[in-house]
């Protein structure tokens, strides 16, 4: 066996173990030496599946993800029926974000090997990325290990956490959109007939805001720039902001934002000092069931004469409700304590159809906030 401290560029003798080697490194915070170490025996068609696999491992652990895919997907082309090539493919496909695709490697693991416990551990984490807490706790349930579970503690109290909050969880959202984001124009405005951006504008010029002459304006979860097609002619400044990074370099290839950011709305308000006119969020906040966290820090970046407008899915009960669409309802009652909370005054208050579900018109309100004494 070879000594801990050997490197990569010394000589093996017939009965060493460079694989042996080379875990020996990479346990020593030395993964690139691993890798350049079995990259000469992979090089040179020496090695079998352990040795490929072990170079996956080190790839990895070096912070080459690419690399770790490539040789993952090297690997499973050659031995696409062993479980432990579909757990590794899974791995490297998470590391990168391809979250559905891990989810179906692990998935195909297990049906190979239904006892393989580290790919029912990898398909839960897989499923909380994606945002999907509830199936996350079933793969979860599923593993009979104790001491596996215990090591998954941290991660199942995320997933109880996520499911019993008052918002849909980030993850989900920015999942669900990136994915969504290739077809959304056409499906959104054909399919579902959507028209939250032109109901929005409709109620600012009822208003008279377009009368105010140019001015900042926020997108509050812009997606691809529908909104802000609507309403960049009032504008001398329009940002936009979105949790899917996918969704916002669709709207950056409008070229008809000033600035585009990658973050939480909630968050990205709290930190964003820069003051707007016109703050608007179109079907964003069907995503958030309680609304008070995000109204105090858009409270706090209008400006003096500043006025926040936005569409909601409407309940029939007296606060807010998740709907079996996985999309939140508030009612009319509700945003009228939220903007007496927030202290705001409520300019606007319409019903409206902002889209369609299964053909038919989905129940909605639009509103508009304005910083209190505007109109009293």
């Amino acid at each position: 066996m070879l000594s801990s401290s050997i490197t990569a560029n010394a000589r093996f003798l017939p009965d060493e173990d460079p694989v042996a080697a080379a875990e020996a490194l990479i346990a020593e915070g030395r993964a690139s030496e691993a890798a350049a170490l079995l990259g000469k025996f992979i090089g040179a068609n020496r090695g079998g599946l352990l040795m490929r696999l072990t170079m996956q491992k080190a790839l990895a652990a070096s912070g080459d993800k690419a690399g770790a895919l490539a040789m993952a997907r090297e690997t499973a082309l050659a031995n696409a029926n062993i479980a432990l090539v579909a757990l590794a493919l899974g791995d490297a496909l998470l590391a990168t974000d391809q979250l559905p695709t891990a989810i179906g490697e692990f998935q195909r693991a297990l049906r190979l090997d239904p006892q393989l416990e580290r790919a029912r551990a990898q398909l839960g984490a897989a499923w909380l990325a994606a945002g999907e807490a509830q199936k996350a706790l079933e793969a979860w349930n599923a593993i009979e290990n104790r001491s596996s579970l215990e090591a998954l503690a941290p991660a199942i109290a995320d997933a109880e956490k996520s499911l019993a909050g008052s918002r849909s969880d980030p993850r989900y959202v920015r999942h669900l959109f990136d994915q969504f984001s290739a077809s959304y124009d056409s499906r959104m405005t054909s399919e579902l007939q959507y028209c939250a951006p032109s109901i929005l504008r409709q109620l600012a010029e009822h208003l008279g805001l377009d009368r105010r002459g140019p001015q900042a304006i926020l997108d509050l979860g812009c997606g691809t720039g529908l909104m802000g097609i609507a309403v960049r002619d009032w504008a001398n400044r329009l940002d936009g902001v979105d949790l899917s990074p996918a969704m916002i370099e669709k709207a950056r290839s409008r070229a008809i934002y000033d600035e585009l950011f990658v973050g939480d709305i909630r968050n990205w308000l709290a930190t964003r000092e820069y003051r707007y006119d016109l703050v608007f969020a179109a079907d964003t906040l069907v995503y958030l069931g309680d609304l008070a966290p995000l109204l105090e820090v858009v409270a706090r970046c209008l400006a003096h004469d500043g006025q926040f407008l936005f569409t909601v899915e409407k309940s029939s009960g007296p606060g807010f409700e998740l709907g079996p669409k996985r999309r939140w309802r508030h009612s009319e009652t509700y945003l009228h304590e939220l903007a007496e909370c927030a202290g705001l005054n409520v300019a606007g208050l319409i019903a409206c159809e902002p889209r369609t579900e299964a053909g038919s018109p989905v129940e909605g309100l639009a509103a508009a906030f304005a910083r209190r004494g505007e109109f009293t």
